[in-house]
């Protein structure tokens, strides 16, 4: 496509600083410059095919191109196209897509508000729950408590949330009082010998430790993704959620299940709060609501946390949070048609079933060298690579293998992610089996690469 009247040169791109990346090293080699969509499948603008493994970035649920969601957008563009929701006004999508929210989350959810992203939705939750409890008269319950290895996003609140250090160095987070306990990583965390079970257990009483520590009068809120997204694609251990949602429940701390990522059927149910049975008092979505084809999160609250709220705003007279694009009528309009999508194509069923195929095609490559550990659930996967599988020890220095798996990968057509040295996994909900076991073909091809390029070249040299 070189000299297409529209393409772009690496010259064009050179004054865009990219996130999570080395923005020395980009400015050496450029970017891949992705032009379109189909399906499963991206297209640099030199005609390569990818399969996109990771969905973009965990998000596009119905795949690259349906033209049901772009009609929805220029529908409602040729109708209204744009919107507030201050002043007691709003807009017909917004409602709509509250009410059916409201009727898919679970019970005790009643309201919802829209940001436009997952960490202004979690920025927006901060705030809810302080003023929540300083409208209960609770001024010192303000603390929140995370995992590391958790994301839940990258503003100066949601950042200090996230559990991981690259998004914390040098931005001087964390910005609001948290403290993070263990990541409820199985495989890295448990001790020799311990059960599933008894390492739920462990961490259950390490939580509850905390909150004795800081006083339960100052902990106001635990906050968790069901399985963790961009941590390493992390499913937490037998009983965990059950035995962590006890200790909250016990000292009066909110629970805040972050499902930007696990969201509208990736783990083969329409919620992830349905598969771990997790009762929140605060639920956190996005990305798949709208295939990420338009900028929306929806944080969805109980009805008395929304009471709470209400009456102190009644008695201020403003609820002073929002955003100028908070309800726009555009991405609501297409995050309804795009969940008619979700629906009519049985596309939580599928993945379930192809997830199940997915899961068993990648647990198949356990036995491979470099592979540590095969984890997840539904259509989200990590493969976690390591120096040596008996020891589990980890690559020195971390991330150079995981590096050239993700550029060799794209030799071979796919795109996944590479969190440090684990490799994530999270495809379009349309994926069929036939895909999947193409995908899967993809990165064996790859992983045999970066064997091979290993038995030559020491780690460091990479």
């Amino acid at each position: 496509m070189r000299g297409h009247p529209n393409s772009i040169s690496a010259r064009d791109v050179e004054y865009v600083l990219h996130p999570v990346t080395n923005a020395r090293k980009h400015e050496e080699i450029g970017p891949i410059v992705i032009d379109r969509g189909e399906g499963i499948y991206v297209y640099d603008d030199q005609g390569n095919r990818y399969i996109e493994a990771l969905a973009g970035l965990w998000s596009v649920a119905v795949g690259f191109g349906e033209k049901r969601l772009v009609e929805a957008a220029s529908r409602q563009m040729a109708k209204l196209p744009y919107y507030h929701t201050f002043s007691h006004k709003t807009n017909e999508p917004s409602v709509l897509l509250a009410e059916r929210l409201v009727k898919m989350a679970p019970d005790n959810l009643k309201r919802a508000f829209f940001t436009n992203s997952g960490s202004e939705a979690n920025d927006s939750v901060i705030k809810m729950v302080w003023y929540y409890n300083n409208a209960r008269g609770l001024k010192q319950k303000k603390k929140f408590i995370a995992r590391t290895n958790a994301y839940h996003g990258i503003t100066l609140a949601s950042g200090s949330l996230t559990g991981l250090p690259a998004n914390q160095r040098d931005f001087d987070l964390p910005f609001v009082p948290v403290r993070h306990v263990t990541c409820p990583h199985y495989y890295r965390f448990a001790e020799p010998g311990e059960s599933e079970e008894a390492f739920a257990s462990r961490l259950a009483s390490e939580l509850e430790a905390t909150i004795l520590e800081e006083g339960p009068e100052t902990v106001a809120a635990f906050i968790g993704e069901p399985l963790m997204g961009a941590g390493g694609v992390l499913p937490p251990p037998a009983t965990y959620w059950e035995k962590v949602q006890e200790v909250c429940r016990r000292y009066d701390v909110l629970i805040v299940a972050d499902e930007v990522i696990n969201g509208f059927g990736r783990l083969g149910t329409m919620f992830a709060c349905e598969y771990y049975r997790i009762e929140p008092d605060i639920l956190v979505l996005s990305k798949q609501i709208t295939s990420s084809y338009q900028p929306l999160a929806a944080v969805m609250i109980s009805q008395e946390l929304y009471d709470g709220i209400a009456d102190n705003s009644a008695k201020i007279g403003t609820f002073g949070h929002g955003f100028t694009t908070s309800g726009h009528p555009v991405p609501a309009a297409v995050a309804l048609e795009n969940l008619d999508i979700i629906e009519e194509r049985n596309l939580v069923e599928n993945a379930r079933r192809v997830g199940e195929v997915m899961q068993a095609e990648l647990r198949a490559l356990a036995d491979h060298p470099l592979v540590g550990e095969v984890r997840g659930v539904g259509l989200i996967a990590g493969v976690e690579l390591v120096a040596d599988k008996e020891t589990k020890a980890k690559f020195n220095p971390v991330g150079k293998v995981g590096a050239q798996v993700f550029s060799r990968a794209h030799e071979n057509g796919l795109i996944v992610r590479a969190i440090g040295d684990v490799i994530a996994f999270c495809p379009p909900l349309i994926i069929t089996e036939e895909q999947v076991r193409d995908m899967v073909e993809r990165f064996k091809i790859t992983l045999d690469d970066t064997a091979a390029l290993l038995r030559e070249k020491d780690v460091a040299a990479l």
